[in-house]
């Protein structure tokens, strides 16, 4: 089987909340939305914000605590992380951890969105970006 991912899919209490931390936080422009869910393109796969009930219902379970993963962002920068951050919670998301170097290298931090789901902002020097966004894991 090819090692990739396609889809992430996060269920969302309030699809225009969820919209406004991704579209003026991050600066994405969705590529599909309707009143249920907003898609995003992104660099190699699609990232789905959903209602929570539609999602829960879709996939047959109940809705289930998002604090089991998170996601990553990479930056080219270590001043990006703290930009990033900085710009993420003016635009509703909670820092939950502030910038730090972590033992293996770099310069991270994380910020949840509204509804939880939480998002590393990184900085690697080890984890180059190419100029179309493609991370390259651990060069």
């Amino acid at each position: 089987m090819q090692q990739q991912m396609s889809v992430v899919t996060l269920g969302v209490a309030d699809l225009s909340r969820s919209k406004r931390f991704y579209v003026d936080g991050f600066g994405w422009r969705p590529v599909f939305e309707n009143a249920e869910i907003v898609f995003y393109q992104m660099n190699g796969f699609v990232l789905g914000t959903w209602t929570r009930d539609k999602l829960a219902g879709d996939s047959r379970r109940p809705d289930r605590d998002s604090a089991g993963f998170s996601l990553g962002h990479n930056v080219g920068s270590r001043e990006g992380v703290d930009t990033a951050i900085a710009r993420l919670a003016e635009h509703g998301g909670a820092v939950l951890r502030p910038a730090d170097e972590p033992p293996h290298g770099g310069y991270r931090g994380y910020v949840a969105d509204p509804d939880g789901h939480a998002w590393e902002i990184a900085w690697n020097p080890a984890f180059p970006i190419s100029p179309e966004g493609y991370v390259t894991f651990g060069i």
